[in-house]
Protein backbone atom coordinates (compact mmCIF):
# COMPACT_ATOMS: atom_id res chain seq x y z
CA UNK A 1 0.00 0.00 0.00
CA UNK A 2 1.14 3.46 -0.91
CA UNK A 3 0.57 5.91 2.33
CA UNK A 4 -2.61 3.77 2.63
CA UNK A 5 -3.60 5.72 -0.46
CA UNK A 6 -4.14 2.92 -2.74
CA UNK A 7 -7.17 0.89 -3.01
CA UNK A 8 -6.56 -2.72 -4.83
CA UNK A 9 -9.34 -3.01 -8.07
CA UNK A 10 -10.58 -5.93 -9.28
CA UNK A 11 -11.21 -6.97 -12.89
CA UNK A 12 -12.65 -10.19 -14.81
CA UNK A 13 -11.11 -11.41 -18.24
CA UNK A 14 -11.81 -14.09 -20.09
CA UNK A 15 -9.12 -15.29 -23.03
CA UNK A 16 -9.73 -19.29 -23.42
CA UNK A 17 -8.33 -21.85 -20.67
CA UNK A 18 -7.76 -19.92 -17.17
CA UNK A 19 -4.58 -21.72 -16.49
CA UNK A 20 -3.14 -19.55 -19.55
CA UNK A 21 -4.41 -16.35 -17.88
CA UNK A 22 -3.90 -17.14 -14.33
CA UNK A 23 -0.03 -18.34 -14.91
CA UNK A 24 0.56 -15.10 -17.32
CA UNK A 25 -1.14 -12.30 -14.43
CA UNK A 26 0.30 -13.99 -11.09
CA UNK A 27 3.79 -12.89 -12.09
CA UNK A 28 2.76 -8.88 -12.99
CA UNK A 29 4.08 -6.37 -10.33
CA UNK A 30 0.63 -5.10 -8.65
CA UNK A 31 -1.59 -8.13 -9.41
CA UNK A 32 -2.06 -8.69 -5.87
CA UNK A 33 -4.55 -11.91 -6.20
CA UNK A 34 -5.65 -13.90 -9.06
CA UNK A 35 -8.46 -16.40 -8.65
CA UNK A 36 -9.71 -18.87 -11.73
CA UNK A 37 -13.16 -18.98 -12.02
CA UNK A 38 -16.37 -18.85 -14.30
CA UNK A 39 -18.65 -15.65 -14.92
CA UNK A 40 -21.47 -14.69 -17.24
CA UNK A 41 -23.30 -17.57 -17.46
CA UNK A 42 -26.60 -18.44 -15.84
CA UNK A 43 -26.20 -21.36 -13.91
CA UNK A 44 -26.00 -21.26 -10.01
CA UNK A 45 -22.25 -22.33 -8.88
CA UNK A 46 -21.74 -24.57 -12.00
CA UNK A 47 -19.11 -27.82 -11.71
CA UNK A 48 -15.89 -27.15 -14.47
CA UNK A 49 -17.66 -30.11 -15.94
CA UNK A 50 -20.44 -28.18 -16.56
CA UNK A 51 -18.97 -24.94 -18.20
CA UNK A 52 -16.74 -27.18 -20.57
CA UNK A 53 -19.95 -28.78 -21.67
CA UNK A 54 -21.23 -25.66 -23.12
CA UNK A 55 -24.47 -25.65 -21.57
CA UNK A 56 -24.06 -22.98 -18.67
CA UNK A 57 -23.50 -19.84 -20.71
CA UNK A 58 -20.18 -19.06 -18.53
CA UNK A 59 -16.74 -18.51 -19.53
CA UNK A 60 -13.89 -19.53 -18.10
CA UNK A 61 -12.13 -16.87 -16.78
CA UNK A 62 -9.42 -14.48 -14.05
CA UNK A 63 -10.84 -12.29 -11.84
CA UNK A 64 -7.40 -10.17 -10.87
CA UNK A 65 -6.96 -8.15 -7.86
CA UNK A 66 -4.68 -5.16 -8.59
CA UNK A 67 -3.06 -2.45 -7.52
CA UNK A 68 -3.70 0.74 -9.66
CA UNK A 69 -0.92 2.57 -8.32
CA UNK A 70 1.38 -0.12 -9.65
CA UNK A 71 -0.07 -1.49 -12.67
CA UNK A 72 -2.62 0.20 -14.42
CA UNK A 73 -6.05 -1.64 -16.54
CA UNK A 74 -4.26 -0.65 -19.32
CA UNK A 75 -1.37 -2.58 -18.91
CA UNK A 76 -3.14 -5.27 -17.74
CA UNK A 77 -5.65 -5.27 -21.11
CA UNK A 78 -2.02 -4.81 -23.49
CA UNK A 79 -1.03 -8.04 -21.54
CA UNK A 80 -4.08 -9.55 -22.70
CA UNK A 81 -4.79 -8.76 -26.11
CA UNK A 82 -1.16 -10.04 -26.71
CA UNK A 83 -1.78 -13.35 -25.18
CA UNK A 84 -4.89 -14.31 -26.60
CA UNK A 85 -6.30 -13.95 -30.01
CA UNK A 86 -9.14 -11.47 -29.44
CA UNK A 87 -10.88 -12.40 -33.51
CA UNK A 88 -11.54 -16.24 -32.63
CA UNK A 89 -15.19 -16.18 -31.64
CA UNK A 90 -15.95 -18.85 -28.77
CA UNK A 91 -12.25 -20.49 -29.10
CA UNK A 92 -8.47 -20.42 -28.61
CA UNK A 93 -6.03 -22.63 -30.36
CA UNK A 94 -8.05 -26.48 -29.69
CA UNK A 95 -9.88 -25.09 -26.95
CA UNK A 96 -13.36 -24.45 -28.76
CA UNK A 97 -16.68 -23.09 -26.60
CA UNK A 98 -18.35 -20.32 -25.82
CA UNK A 99 -16.98 -20.99 -22.58
CA UNK A 100 -13.73 -20.01 -24.14
CA UNK A 101 -14.73 -16.62 -25.66
CA UNK A 102 -12.86 -13.52 -25.36
CA UNK A 103 -14.46 -11.11 -22.71
CA UNK A 104 -13.20 -8.22 -20.45
CA UNK A 105 -16.04 -7.79 -17.83
CA UNK A 106 -15.91 -4.55 -15.78
CA UNK A 107 -17.05 -4.01 -12.51
CA UNK A 108 -16.82 -0.03 -12.78
CA UNK A 109 -18.12 2.01 -15.22
CA UNK A 110 -14.35 3.35 -15.93
CA UNK A 111 -13.04 -0.08 -16.37
CA UNK A 112 -15.50 -0.28 -19.17
CA UNK A 113 -14.36 2.86 -20.95
CA UNK A 114 -10.82 1.53 -20.43
CA UNK A 115 -11.79 -1.22 -22.11
CA UNK A 116 -13.65 -0.19 -24.89
CA UNK A 117 -10.62 2.17 -25.72
CA UNK A 118 -8.08 -0.86 -25.69
CA UNK A 119 -10.12 -2.45 -27.84
CA UNK A 120 -10.15 0.20 -30.61
CA UNK A 121 -6.57 0.57 -30.15
CA UNK A 122 -5.77 -2.87 -30.99
CA UNK A 123 -8.46 -3.70 -33.93
CA UNK A 124 -6.00 -2.05 -36.54
CA UNK A 125 -3.30 -4.74 -35.46
CA UNK A 126 -5.56 -7.31 -36.44
CA UNK A 127 -7.42 -8.45 -40.28
CA UNK A 128 -10.46 -9.55 -38.32
CA UNK A 129 -12.89 -8.20 -36.42
CA UNK A 130 -11.94 -8.39 -32.38
CA UNK A 131 -14.51 -10.43 -31.16
CA UNK A 132 -13.95 -9.44 -27.30
CA UNK A 133 -17.15 -8.75 -25.54
CA UNK A 134 -17.10 -5.71 -23.01
CA UNK A 135 -19.99 -6.03 -20.35
CA UNK A 136 -20.58 -5.77 -16.91
CA UNK A 137 -18.97 -8.79 -14.56
CA UNK A 138 -22.18 -11.02 -13.41
CA UNK A 139 -22.77 -14.21 -11.96
CA UNK A 140 -19.29 -14.84 -11.27
CA UNK A 141 -18.07 -18.22 -9.01
CA UNK A 142 -14.65 -19.10 -8.39
CA UNK A 143 -13.53 -22.91 -9.84
CA UNK A 144 -12.58 -25.32 -8.05
CA UNK A 145 -9.40 -25.59 -5.81
CA UNK A 146 -7.72 -28.00 -7.93
CA UNK A 147 -7.58 -25.25 -10.77
CA UNK A 148 -5.91 -22.33 -8.50
CA UNK A 149 -2.52 -22.21 -9.29
CA UNK A 150 -2.33 -25.04 -11.88
CA UNK A 151 -0.04 -24.08 -14.12
CA UNK A 152 2.61 -23.36 -10.79
CA UNK A 153 1.15 -26.74 -9.36
CA UNK A 154 1.20 -28.25 -12.00
CA UNK A 155 3.78 -27.78 -14.91
CA UNK A 156 4.68 -30.98 -16.26
CA UNK A 157 1.29 -31.75 -17.09
CA UNK A 158 0.98 -32.20 -20.97
CA UNK A 159 -1.38 -29.11 -21.70
CA UNK A 160 0.75 -26.98 -19.60
CA UNK A 161 4.09 -27.77 -21.02
CA UNK A 162 2.35 -27.64 -24.75
CA UNK A 163 0.14 -24.43 -24.65
CA UNK A 164 0.62 -22.23 -20.90
CA UNK A 165 4.14 -22.55 -20.74
CA UNK A 166 4.46 -21.08 -24.81
CA UNK A 167 2.32 -17.91 -23.51
CA UNK A 168 3.70 -17.37 -20.08
CA UNK A 169 6.87 -17.45 -22.43
CA UNK A 170 6.06 -14.62 -24.59
CA UNK A 171 4.64 -12.85 -21.71
CA UNK A 172 7.75 -12.83 -20.03
CA UNK A 173 9.49 -11.85 -22.96
CA UNK A 174 7.23 -8.95 -24.03
CA UNK A 175 6.35 -7.70 -20.56
CA UNK A 176 9.76 -8.14 -18.72
CA UNK A 177 9.49 -4.86 -17.40
CA UNK A 178 6.33 -5.85 -15.20
CA UNK A 179 7.15 -8.66 -13.85
CA UNK A 180 7.67 -9.09 -10.12
CA UNK A 181 10.80 -11.28 -10.41
CA UNK A 182 13.30 -10.69 -12.97
CA UNK A 183 14.91 -13.67 -14.60
CA UNK A 184 18.42 -14.65 -14.14
CA UNK A 185 20.42 -14.42 -17.01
Amino acid sequence: MHNGQSTLETITLAGGCFWCLEAVYDELKGVEDVVSGYSNGHVKNPTYRQVCDGDTGHAEVIQVKFDPAVISLGDLLDVFFTIHDPTTLNRQGNDVGTQYRSGIYYHTPEQKAVAEAKVAEYQPLWRSPIVTEVLPIQNYYPAEDYHQEYFANNPNQGYCQFVVAPKVAKARQKFIQMLKKQPVR
